[in-house]
């Protein structure tokens, strides 16, 4: 696995700890808040850009796996996406929240991707809009980086701001997570798990109205 692409210093530690034990890192210490406020904004492909009006509210890194499974494609076989699996930290390393895929309740139950906050259950679903492999930004052997916009939230005990008033997500600077090249190339294979790890931050942004 290739982690050469730099990455922030706070996550230094982290990434030592992925790449050795190839699973999210747990328990760096107790839950904080969803919200904290971005120092910058992040430097992005012209294609996932987020639209005019939505500022950024929030950044969190992301140690975790992109989990697949070998099926039939056609003629042939590929390892498709089951879920993300992976812990999002603060800048201090403090587990904040998860992330996967889910059910969003107001799609009737679509799965969608899902950031959940540790301390108080607040989440937020989101549809891919458009991804970027652009190799400017995206480091070699990295999955993509994506534009996602939210279609559902849940407040945390009726509170309307932070999580709630999310309405963009921009996955960035990402490391690891590409599907494997081999264990899919057959009938006798469909069927088999990769659970690839991966590195990413993860950006929020709510309107700026």
């Amino acid at each position: 696995m290739n982690w050469r692409m730099p990455l922030p210093r706070p996550r230094a530690s982290l990434i030592a700890t992925a790449v050795t034990t190839l699973a999210v890192l747990l328990g760096l210490g107790a839950p904080t808040s969803f919200a904290q406020a971005p120092s910058a904004l992040p430097a992005v492909p012209e294609a996932i850009q987020v639209p005019t009006g939505n500022q950024l509210f929030l950044v969190r890194h992301a140690v975790g796996t992109q989990d697949y499974v070998c099926l039939p494609s056609g003629s042939d076989f590929k390892y498709v996406l089951v879920t993300p699996r992976a812990t999002l930290y603060d800048d201090d390393e403090q587990k904040v929240a998860t992330h996967y895929i889910s059910p969003n309740p107001l799609e009737g139950g679509t799965p969608r991707v899902t950031w959940e906050n540790v301390a108080d259950a607040g989440t937020v679903w989101a549809q891919a809009m458009q991804t970027s492999t652009d190799t400017d930004f995206v480091a070699p052997g990295a999955i993509g980086w994506v534009l996602l916009k939210v279609v559902g939230t849940q407040a945390a005990s009726g509170n309307q701001d932070g999580v709630a008033a999310t309405t963009y997500v921009q996955r960035l600077n990402t490391a690891g997570g590409m599907a494997p090249s081999t264990g899919c190339g057959s009938s006798a294979e469909v069927g088999n798990l990769a659970f690839v790890p991966y590195l990413a931050d993860y950006y929020f942004y709510q309107s700026a109205a």
